[in-house]
């Protein structure tokens, strides 16, 4: 996964209208706080302006070629209402987009189809599940993507501009958010296969010696997979309302990757329940492994029990203050007392090994 690091510039080639070269640098240079970045493609070529200005914003919106406009930080809400204003969002939309906690939904507008879902990676110090909202705008030829944080798994869609390899340049803007939800719903697979390695070393370590941690660990995992759940099961919802919209903006010539990423969603979601059913199992088979480790050592202590419960009678009878006691005048009395003992002791272990309790 290529989230967090750091985004090349890539080469650029001038389009047909776009700036000099000169320009671009010059325009690159502008610092601003809000985390804005632009990808503006055509099938000859690209323009790539990191840390953009709402100048930039506008000026590009309505040149010819598609534009893609990422928001890094939803927290500055003023990039994000000022972006809203430029591309004519409904206010429930702007609101949307400023809810880390927005279920996946789309909405479809006249002007431009919205829609929100869970970008999710895992991180392996942890073996935990990281997520943020990602919030999707697609309009006529432009999309505009909103994070909560710097960092995400859109970077093959980058690549795929840059190199110009594919069919990404040569189609529309909903292509473009085609290929956004695409590696966003890739990377559920590798978050899936990561928990699933865990979960299969989680229930190693049960059948060979279960302890505490194993139970806060498989409670833990279980709040991990409601959550992916909780994820996915819209995304399927999402993706169909997306298809069936009927809105201008989705062409026919992308409803079929749509019905392909319709399945991964559903393969997706048969591999959350059926890691569902595992750490389900795998509660059980801990219960299970901790009963049967109480049991045996319940079977040890009663065997080493039941070995002295004869060995005390003996010592107890010779422990009696009688006086008239024949044995305990006799030179090798004591001797012969605990060789006794020892054999009867062997002689129960014999009989209990023989009938396999041991």
């Amino acid at each position: 996964m290529s989230g967090g690091g750091k985004r090349g510039t890539g080469r650029r080639a001038k389009l047909p209208g776009l700036p000099t070269e000169k320009q671009l640098v010059a325009e690159e240079r502008k610092q601003t706080t809000s985390g804005i970045e632009i990808m503006h493609y055509a099938p000859d070529g690209f323009e790539e302006i990191r840390n953009a200005t709402l100048e930039d914003c506008a000026r590009l919106k309505d040149c010819p070629g598609i534009t893609w406009i990422n928001v890094d930080d939803i927290r500055d809400t003023g990039a994000v209402r000022s972006l809203a204003a430029l591309f004519g969002l409904h206010p429930l939309t702007t609101e949307d987009i400023g809810n880390p906690a927005q279920r996946p939904k789309a909405e479809n507008f006249e002007q431009y189809l919205f829609f929100a879902l869970k970008m999710l990676t895992y991180d392996d110090a942890t073996h935990s599940i990281l997520n943020e909202n990602v919030s999707v705008v697609l309009g006529d030829r432009w999309v505009v993507s909103f994070q909560e944080r710097e960092g995400d798994v859109l970077d093959p869609v980058r690549d795929r501009i840059r190199s110009g390899k594919g069919r990404l340049r040569s189609e529309g803007a909903d292509y473009l958010a085609y290929a956004i939800m695409d590696s966003v719903v890739d990377e559920y697979f590798v978050v899936l296969e990561k928990l699933g390695d865990h979960i299969e070393e989680i229930d190693e370590q049960i059948l060979a010696v279960p302890d505490r941690t194993h139970m806060k660990e498989l409670h833990r995992l279980k709040r991990e997979i409601l959550f992916l759940r909780k994820a996915v099961w819209p995304l399927r919802e999402e993706i169909s309302t997306i298809e069936k919209s009927g809105s201008r903006l989705v062409g026919d010539s992308i409803k079929p990757f749509l019905r392909d990423l319709y399945d991964h969603t559903i393969e997706i979601i048969d591999m959350v329940e059926t890691n569902r059913d595992i750490v389900s199992g795998m509660h059980d088979t801990f219960l299970s492994a901790v009963s049967n480790r109480m049991n045996e050592i319940m079977k040890v202590l009663t065997i080493i029990g039941t070995i002295f419960i004869p060995l005390t009678f003996i010592a107890g009878v010779y422990g009696m203050n009688f006086e008239h006691m024949p044995e305990l005048k006799w030179p090798r009395g004591y001797y012969g007392v605990m060789a006794f003992m020892a054999a009867l002791a062997l002689s129960m272990l014999a009989a209990f090994k023989k009938r396999k309790w041991l």
